[in-house]
């Protein structure tokens, strides 16, 4: 009955709802594609300028090394917010991808690409719950 029904529950989400969603998905794709492209030829011009003395290239190894941090969790979120743009083409979008539970309107609303339910997300915090990659 779980997998049934959760698939019922998922299919009834307005669809207006569902359009909503896909579109501030989709608007924070295309952002974080850009931060990405862009920070990623900030770190190849990073690479290219050549230090003149040992300050300039401690400051070139800090900038390389932050631009290299926010790249990866820009990477990160622009993974996830793919991740619920190919749960919404599957018809599973809002659904926890751990215990199959529909995730509160409210938890989707601010996090859209969230993947778990609060219960399973403060699981996964404490390690109680093991991570899935999708």
């Amino acid at each position: 009955m779980g997998t049934g029904y959760m698939a019922k529950a998922t299919v009834t989400m307005d669809k207006k709802k569902l359009d909503q969603f896909k579109k501030k998905l989709e608007e924070r794709q295309q952002e974080l594609r850009r931060i990405v492209s862009r920070t990623e030829q900030d770190g190849r011009a990073a690479d290219s300028e050549t230090a003149q003395d040992i300050a300039d290239k401690a400051a070139n190894s800090y900038n390389k090394e932050f631009l290299f941090h926010q790249s990866n969790n820009e990477r990160q979120l622009l993974g996830m917010v793919e991740g619920a743009l190919d749960r919404m083409r599957q018809g599973n979008f809002g659904q926890c991808i751990s215990c199959g539970e529909e995730i509160n309107a409210k938890r989707l609303e601010a996090v859209p690409w969230t993947r778990y339910c609060i219960a399973c997300q403060e699981k996964m915090e404490k390690g109680q719950l093991q991570h899935e990659h999708e």
